[in-house]
């Protein structure tokens, strides 16, 4: 009978903040903007990673010459959306209940922890997290599996004993070769991802709060 995990570590772009829709939204409209369109399958290469796709390279020659004052005003925008933009329906929950129960709590992200700990004290989660695996902390970012086994590392648990909590192909490919157990919550530019079929997933997100991510775990598991 499969066991329930001793800790759970969550990704953060996408998964407690949906950075990721957010984000593509500004990109697309740039691309309209100067006559070109920005396709999700395109996008969805760079979701969860770094250097996988580049997306000023499909935005026209007089943009890219401008490319300080452009990106300048474009991360405005969307830093500016952000600070009004809430969490993920349900997380700040699950978030509490984890440390509620005595369950441990950490995150691995492919971005850099001054993104993460920005957000993440804006909306007064911080201090939830014993363990923080940033691209800062090393090599290689997702689908290596280097942050996961990090945050396991930091928690001094083996990975097996983990649940990530994972919006991105890249994310969930990192948490399976690092050995953890897998809970798939996609955003609304991850859903048509191509997530391999027994990936546990859960389409309604947070809406069972822990017990829901925790029961999809555990039928995963048989």
């Amino acid at each position: 009978m499969a066991s329930l995990p001793r800790a759970l570590i969550f990704d953060f772009d996408g998964t407690i903040l949906d950075t990721e829709t957010l984000e593509f939204r500004h990109w697309q409209a740039l691309y309209r903007e100067h006559g070109r369109e920005l396709s999700l399958p395109a996008w969805q290469r760079g979701i969860g990673t770094w250097d996988a796709f580049d997306p000023w390279a499909g935005l026209p020659g007089h943009v890219q010459a401008d490319r300080e004052r452009v990106e300048r005003d474009l991360h405005g925008r969307i830093h500016a959306a952000l600070a009004e933009q809430d969490l993920r329906p349900g997380v700040r929950e699950v978030l509490a209940d984890v440390r509620r129960r005595g369950l441990r709590l950490a995150l691995a992200t492919s971005s850099s922890r001054t993104w993460v700990t920005r957000w993440l004290a804006a909306h007064g989660l911080l201090d939830l997290f014993e363990a923080l695996a940033t691209r800062d902390d090393v090599r290689r970012v997702k689908p290596d599996p280097e942050l996961y086994v990090l945050a396991a590392q930091k928690l001094g648990l083996p990975a097996a004993d983990c649940l990530a909590v994972e919006d991105s192909l890249n994310g969930g490919l990192a948490a399976v070769a690092a050995g953890c157990r897998l809970v798939v919550v996609p955003n609304d530019v991850t859903r048509t991802q191509p997530f391999p079929p027994e990936w546990p997933r859960l389409e309604d997100a947070y809406a069972g709060g822990l017990d829901g991510l925790l029961a999809v775990a555990l039928r995963a598991d048989g």
